[in-house]
Formats: C-alpha cells, structure tokens, sequence
C-alpha cells in the first residue's frame, strides 16, 4: 500500500503549465482580441480620430439642411458634407463612407454642424431627418389651383409651374393633349426641398402614369379615359354616382348625342359654376359638349383613382340624363327619358329657390 501522506502531499503540488501550451493561450487570446478590433475598426479609428481632433467630437453646432441630389456618389456625399461644415475632413468622411458602406437616399436632410462621420451617417439614413413639403392636390382641381397650391406649399413661384408646363414633350404625354390639365394626378406628396417646378410637375404626371397602367390603360387611350374621367370628376356628386354619370355619357357617345355638360361648358369660358348662360352654351369653343358632339378635346381637371375607374367600369343602365336635385348633399336623379328628366330638373329649380344664397 502506498502511505496515505505521500499520496496527500503530492497531489496538493499545483501543476505546471508548459511552455507550449502558455504560448497558444496568449496566441489565442491575441487572435480574438485582433478579431474583435478588426470587426470594430472603423469605430475605434473614429474614437482615434476625434481624440486627435481630426474629426468633431460632440453634439454638433446649429442645423444646417443638406441636400443628397439623384446621382450623387459617396464622394459627392463626402465632398458636400465637408464644404457644409457638418464634417471635418474629407478623407475620413469619404473612408468612413467606404467602410460602412450605407444606403444614401436622394432628399433633403436636416443635420447639426460639426459632428463626425459615423453620426452624420445615422442621421443620413434615417428617413425622420428627411424634409418634406406635404401638399394634397384635391380631385377636381384645374392645374391653375394646382400651380396655386405647389407655390404656396414649396416656395416656388407660380409662374414656374405656368412656364415649366409649357413643355409638353418632356412630359411624355399624347400629342392630342393640348395642355397638362388632367395629367397632374389627384393624391397627397412629399416634395423634397431641392425639387424643381419642373420636377414636381414630372412627379404628378408619372403618378398619373403609373395608375393608368394599374388600370390597364394603354398609352393610345390615356388621352380618351383622362378626358371622360375628368368630365365625370366634376359632374358626379356621390362616389356611388360616378359609375351611373359614366354610363350616362358613354350612352350618349354611343348614338352621338352631345354630352351636353355644363362642367366642360364652364371650363371653356373659364368660368368656374356648374350653372351656366345660354351664352356660355353657345360659345364655340372646343369645350363646349352642348354645341359640339363627342368628348372635349382634353381634360378639363385633374382626376383621381375612382374616376378613372369610373370611366373603365361604368354601370348597367339605359339612362341618358341626370340632375343634381339637391347640391348641399348631392342627390342626383338619373333618367332614361326627357319626360323622367324634366320632372327631376323642376325638383332641382325647386331647391334653387329654396336656397338663394347657394353658391356652387
């Protein structure tokens, strides 16, 4: 038997490391240390760099708007940020670009002056920095209360847009368009900044586009739908009466009887009621639906979604009239015959006269 003492004694000695097993240790431990500066090196130069003042360290100064225009390169970025005074140095800007390699969205951003890099880079990518002019262009609206309300929203002077949709071949439209009214669609934007008059017209007009095809509208009827549509934008009161108006004047169409609408009539005298003279009628302008048969020669507003639907998907009926009874809440008879229209027609004159002062 072995002496419990010696056994006791021996194992209490500590056991030696060698000195090949210490050395993989310290390696190992180096290699995760080196692993982990690498991942982060970007960060840890940053930290480097700001301690040494060649970039800005702190909370930055007063705000300044920036603008990343379509096309710039991470170069244009790094360039523009410096000349802002948002950044220090340009190398380090355009090598921290390159690093971390962020997605730059086209806009206008608002940032502080004089912070570095990395954080110009959060407040680059983060879409809450972003400015906007928001604008809600109403269906309905001739481009004139249009342009109206894109220069009051964004700055720009009316006569911009006036001149800038001037240029019908850079629009793309039909050459049968004799103006851009009808082509600015009806929807609520975010307008950066830096746009043009120009530009935000093109914007409309692709939103224009863009529901067309939705729609399944080809090019060589756009000009065709946009003009129905907008007769049916102003004409139909209840967004359940829009299907029966379609029909209404596609009836008409169909056994070339003029459309006899006073919205197209009060475009073409620039006027701007429903209820027109008998002069108005008579004028001959190419708007006027009472003296020429057909559609008018183009739009006579700006459209939305579900009158343009409208004019693609009428409803089932065999009327050929209709009359707003009651303009307060838009009631609307529709008849199929002059005898059922002129019984409606005297219940509308009835209301008229019931409300003098009703301004339409």
């Amino acid at each position: 038997m072995s002496d419990p003492q010696f056994t006791s004694r021996r194992d209490l000695r500590k056991p030696k490391i060698r000195p090949l097993r210490l050395l993989a240790l310290i390696g190992v431990a180096l290699l995760i240390i080196g692993s982990i500066a690498f991942m982060n090196r970007t960060s840890l130069r940053g930290f480097y760099e700001q301690v040494t003042g060649a970039e800005y360290s702190g909370d930055g100064s007063t705000s300044e708007h920036f603008t990343i225009a379509r096309g710039d390169t991470g170069t244009d970025v790094a360039r523009k940020l410096v000349e802002a005074g948002i950044t220090k140095s340009y190398d380090i800007t355009l090598r921290t670009i390159y690093a971390t390699n962020p997605t730059f969205f086209p806009g206008t951003y608002n940032l502080p002056t004089q912070i570095s890099t990395a954080r110009a880079i959060q407040y680059l990518v983060n879409p809450n920095n972003a400015i906007t002019n928001r604008v809600t262009i109403r269906e309905g609206l001739r481009n004139s209360a249009v342009f109206e309300l894109l220069s009051a929203k964004t700055g720009l002077p009316k006569e911009s847009f006036v001149k800038a949709a001037q240029d019908l071949k850079s629009f793309g439209i039909p050459k049968a368009a004799p103006s851009l009214e009808g082509y600015l669609f009806a929807a609520t934007y975010d307008l950066d900044p830096s746009y043009t008059a120009k530009e935000i017209l093109q914007l409309l007009v692709a939103r224009t586009k863009e529901q067309l095809k939705v729609d399944g509208v080809t090019k060589a009827d756009w000009h065709k739908v946009l003009t129905l549509a907008s007769v049916i934008q102003r004409e139909a009161r209840q967004e359940q009466d829009f299907y029966k108006v379609s029909r209404v004047f596609l009836n008409r169409l169909a056994i070339n009887m003029p459309l006899q609408s006073d919205a197209t009539v009060s475009y073409g005298v620039d006027g701007n009621t429903f209820q027109t003279s008998a002069a108005d009628r008579s004028d001959p302008n190419p708007y006027n639906t009472y003296k020429y048969p057909g559609l008018p020669i183009g739009p006579i507003s700006g459209v939305g979604a579900l009158a343009i639907d409208a004019a693609l998907n009428p409803a089932d009926g065999g009327w050929l009239y209709f009359v707003s009874v009651n303009l307060k809440t838009g009631e609307t008879v529709f008849s199929e015959t002059y005898e059922q229209h002129q019984k409606a027609v005297r219940v509308w004159i009835d209301w008229l006269k019931e409300n003098p002062d009703w301004n339409d």
